[in-house]
């Protein structure tokens, strides 16, 4: 895991040192690896955490021969993590189905400050979503929408979210907590 005050750049490139120092040296086992990389490009501590990150993203595996380990770098990565990114989203999403429902049910019970924060909340979270099924479709294909039926439901749950805060005794408040939030007025 990345340190919050590492800066990202950084880590990116400790992750390309080693899978360099792999994909060059496939027949070298970890003692072996690590005299290459350690302490030329990071210390050893750094070069094991960084060693777990790749492997928890599913980057790169390790394999015993003996007393030994060995690391490849995972084939067809890049298809199983969009198969990944896919498969979560489409959890996400039907998550937040439930959340947006739940939500409109217990709208009007809260006061003007928890539908602010939890509206905020909610729009973030279909955003990003929908940001994951656009990312998704243009990595599939780029000519034709293949999330379709995500992207409306996402749209319709936005939009019954602002009809809940426009219907609102608070609405005025509330709206416009909302679009400053969201930045839409930047004119």
């Amino acid at each position: 895991m990345m340190s919050q005050f590492e800066r990202e750049e950084i880590h990116f490139e400790r992750e390309r040192v080693i899978l360099e120092a792999i994909k060059n040296h496939p027949y070298l086992h970890h003692n072996e690896i690590i005299k290459i990389i350690v302490p030329e490009y990071m210390a050893k501590t750094t070069f094991e955490k960084t060693r777990d990150d790749l492997i928890k993203k599913n980057i790169m595996s390790y394999s015993m021969k003996g007393n030994k380990k060995f690391y490849q770098i995972t084939q067809n990565y890049q298809t199983k993590t969009l198969h990944s990114i896919e498969r979560v989203s489409h959890l996400n999403f039907q998550v937040l189905q439930h959340e947006v429902k739940h939500w409109k049910e217990n709208y009007h019970r809260k006061e003007a400050s928890e539908k602010i924060l939890y509206s905020q909340q909610l729009l973030k979270k279909l955003f990003q979503i929908d940001n994951e099924f656009t990312f998704l479709d243009a990595i599939k294909n780029s000519k034709k929408t293949l999330f379709k039926d995500e992207h409306q439901k996402i749209q319709e749950m936005v939009s019954d979210i602002f009809f809940n805060i426009t219907s609102d005794k608070d609405s005025e408040i509330i709206f416009q907590s909302m679009i400053n939030h969201l930045e839409l007025n930047s004119l």
